[in-house]
């Protein structure tokens, strides 16, 4: 038995690139650091929220690439003067990526209580109705 696709299905006509995507989301976003939610705020707003107590404003860069999210955290040196007798809150960076589909717009972001909100907005679809004339031929 053959195995069929998503972009070879018959019915599914240029689907392709969704396939691609799909792949492309499986193979980011494997490390759980910093953990984050997605919630679907209304019928065509989603908010993506990361945990990044520790991290200021300027340590952190939300940039939208070939319709993929992506956000990135380094934070500053802390110092070679600090001596900690123990260490146990991450002080690493991060790169989060996440695949947005055609007319998912990044509306905003703030930062709140070591949470960094982003604010998603999908564009409401038109509905065509196209009537297509059959030559005689």
């Amino acid at each position: 038995m053959t195995k069929m696709n998503l972009g070879t299905h018959p019915f599914l006509l240029g689907f392709e690139q969704l396939e691609r995507m799909v792949e492309q989301a499986a193979k980011t976003g494997k490390d759980g650091y910093p953990p984050f939610n997605i919630e679907q705020v209304s019928d065509l707003t989603y908010r993506i929220t990361l945990a990044v107590a520790g991290f200021a404003d300027d340590d952190l860069s939300i940039t939208v690439e070939n319709a993929k999210l992506v956000i990135r955290g380094s934070q500053g040196n802390l110092g070679p003067d600090r001596v900690f007798l123990h260490r146990g809150i991450a002080a690493r960076q991060f790169m989060k990526s996440f695949v947005l589909a055609d007319g998912v717009d990044v509306k905003g972001a703030k930062t709140e209580n070591g949470l960094l909100h982003i604010d998603l907005e999908r564009a409401e679809p038109e509905r065509l109705v196209q009537t297509i004339q059959i030559k005689k031929g």
